[in-house]
């Protein structure tokens, strides 16, 4: 019965052992793309907020042509009806007619006043506007640039490592099969606490292979007799002896 059970606690260390040498070189890989992904993704949400910003900027533009337009329709309005006036002041006939149309005459020009001044705000705000654009259009093409050159890179790289990285995650994926889902979530959980990825390690000079804390010697024989699933009291991480680790150098008697 003894021997049953060494066995399972065995075979569960060394299918965790392997699971964990699988997906740390799939943790290679990614090193390997290092932030590249991020970058990439980073760059698109920047040019797209900066194509969306250069389409108001030119939006906005466009209305305040529009208004410009209709300021000077106005002031053709205005210019005509001053010719019409001034036309009339020849044919008054009396003081009262002439300063209606003396009033209405200083009424036009007040109008055509406030329309050339509209306008040059206006156009004021589409240099701003223009000078903005010409910025974000600057930016835009930078920010361009580096994804063009980001995406090469990480292409080059995903060239390399793709096929690799497809067979080590169909790996990793049977792995997980053979392993019960109590010691999946525990590994897992192990996995995404520490930023190298080691859930399991092996003993190394008498010390953590994680963590490098000394581990006591009956520790460690308690480790090598398979009797139950040790972790190591500093780190959490599980530990296996270099029999499981490395099952192709033990001397067997």
């Amino acid at each position: 019965m003894l021997t049953t059970v060494e066995a399972t606690i065995a075979e569960k260390l060394t299918k965790l052992w392997n699971l964990q040498q699988i997906d740390s070189q799939l943790d290679e890989i990614v090193a390997l793309k290092g932030e590249l992904p991020m970058e990439v993704s980073d760059l698109e949400d920047e040019i797209a907020g900066l194509e969306t910003r250069c389409k108001k900027i030119r939006s906005i533009i466009k209305e305040i042509e529009g208004e410009i337009a209709e300021k000077q329709a106005r002031i053709k309005e205005y210019e005509s009806l001053l010719k019409k006036y001034r036309k009339q002041l020849d044919d008054v006939k009396n003081n009262r007619e002439y300063e209606a149309l003396t009033k209405e005459i200083e009424m036009a020009e007040v109008e055509i006043q406030l329309a050339e001044k509209h306008i040059r705000q206006a156009r004021g705000k589409i240099d701003a506007q223009k000078e903005m654009l010409t910025a974000t259009e600057a930016r835009l093409a930078a920010r361009q640039k580096d994804l063009e050159l980001k995406k090469v890179e990480l292409d080059a790289i995903i060239a390399r490592t793709e096929e690799e990285e497809r067979a080590l995650r169909q790996k990793s994926e049977n792995a997980r099969r053979d392993i019960e889902e109590r010691l999946l979530r525990a590994y897992d959980k192990m996995r995404s606490t520490y930023r190298n990825g080691l859930a399991v390690v092996t003993i190394e000079r008498d010390a953590c292979g994680g963590c490098f804390n000394a581990i006591p010697p009956q520790v460690q024989l308690e480790i090598g007799l398979h009797k139950k699933i040790i972790a190591c009291e500093h780190c959490g991480r599980i530990l296996v002896d270099r029999a499981i680790a490395y099952p192709e150098n033990t001397i067997t008697a």
